[in-house]
Formats: structure tokens, C-alpha cells, sequence
């Protein structure tokens, strides 16, 4: 009799998707040597909207410590270096019509704080993100308890989601811890 029903299946998918997320944002905080990934979660504000920077730009490395990046549009460079600006990753632009330049700084010791902070954010809001899907479905379980279902019933479900949203926190953790060490020893 078992007329209630939540999909565990598709909160996990959603939680797994935020650290999927969240190893992507990571990629962008890479240590000593240029990569094209570095600079993937850049957004820029183009044609009234949002896209990310490899749809209005090709990004190549050319030297090991040197991101170019070619904007298809030259109407668009300044939209473009403004994001790189925004982007929280410590790269100056360096423009020459719709080429852009970012040199890789060094990593001086008050370099790796900042990124291993940046880090940390990106970790925190994996975490928010977890947290957004665990409330919607405790929220479901709310609603199907003033429907009638059984209070055994809802606490099941409220520990199956807890037990998840517990299980994605801890490997939100050990992602930072990781990520962090990897900054602080390179």
C-alpha cells in the first residue's frame, strides 16, 4: 500500500552532478603549467547572454606558461577580457586585436592561498548545491506526510537522503583537501 513514492535515484543523480560540477571548476585551478582547461568555467556576457568562453573563442597554449585565446568576434574582446578579469583566477589579459594573452603567473606563496581559498569556495558552493537537493526532497517527503503518509514511513526517507547527502559532503571534503595539497605542495 505503498502509494507515495520519491525518487532517491534522481536526488543522487543531482547530487553527483554538483560534484561532477565541482571537479570542473577544479580543473580550472591548475598549478605551474598553462591549460586550456584552466580557464573553462569562464563566462562571458555576449549577444545578451551568457556562454561559456569556448563558445565565442578558441583557447590554445602555445607556451607552458601562456593561454591563448582568439575571439572569433572582435566586437566581443572586451567582453571577453573583462570575464577572464572577473573570473576570480588572478590573469591579466594582454590584448592585441582579438588575440588575448594570459600569462601564467609564478606561484609565489600568496598566489597558492588565493587559489586554495578559490578552492574552497568552489567546494562550499558544491555544498550549497547538495544541500538545495537534499531540502527539495525532504520538502517532497513534507508535503506526502500531510497527504497521509506514515511517519515510519517519512523517516526512512528522510534518513535515506540524509545518509546520501552526508556520503556527497564528505566527498565534497576530501575533493578540497585534495585539490588544496595539490596547490599548497606544487
Amino acid at each position: 500500500m505503498n502509494e507515495f513514492s520519491l525518487d532517491i535515484s534522481d536526488i543522487e543523480k543531482r547530487m553527483s552532478g554538483a560534484i561532477a560540477s565541482l571537479k570542473n571548476d577544479f580543473l580550472s585551478l591548475r598549478t605551474g603549467r598553462a591549460s586550456s582547461s584552466m580557464i573553462e568555467p569562464v563566462v562571458v556576457e555576449v549577444y545578451g547572454s551568457k556562454l561559456p568562453l569556448n563558445q565565442c573563442a578558441t583557447v590554445t597554449v602555445p607556451e607552458s606558461r601562456v593561454l591563448s585565446v582568439n575571439v572569433w568576434d572582435v566586437n566581443n574582446v572586451n567582453m571577453v577580457e573583462k570575464a577572464i578579469i572577473n573570473s576570480g583566477l588572478g590573469l591579466t589579459p594582454q590584448t592585441e586585436g582579438n588575440f588575448i594573452r594570459l600569462i601564467i603567473p609564478e606561484l609565489n606563496e600568496e598566489r597558492r592561498k588565493e587559489l586554495a581559498k578559490l578552492a574552497a569556495t568552489y567546494a562550499e558552493n558544491a555544498k550549497i548545491a547538495i544541500r538545495n537537493v537534499r531540502k527539495d526532497g525532504m520538502d517532497k517527503i513534507k508535503k506526502f506526510r500531510s497527504e497521509g503518509m506514515s511517519e515510519d514511513e517519512s523517516q526512512v526517507w528522510s534518513d535515506e537522503i540524509q545518509a546520501l547527502t552526508d556520503k556527497m559532503t564528505l566527498s565534497i571534503e576530501s575533493l578540497q583537501k585534495e585539490k588544496q595539497s595539490e596547490i599548497v605542495k606544487f
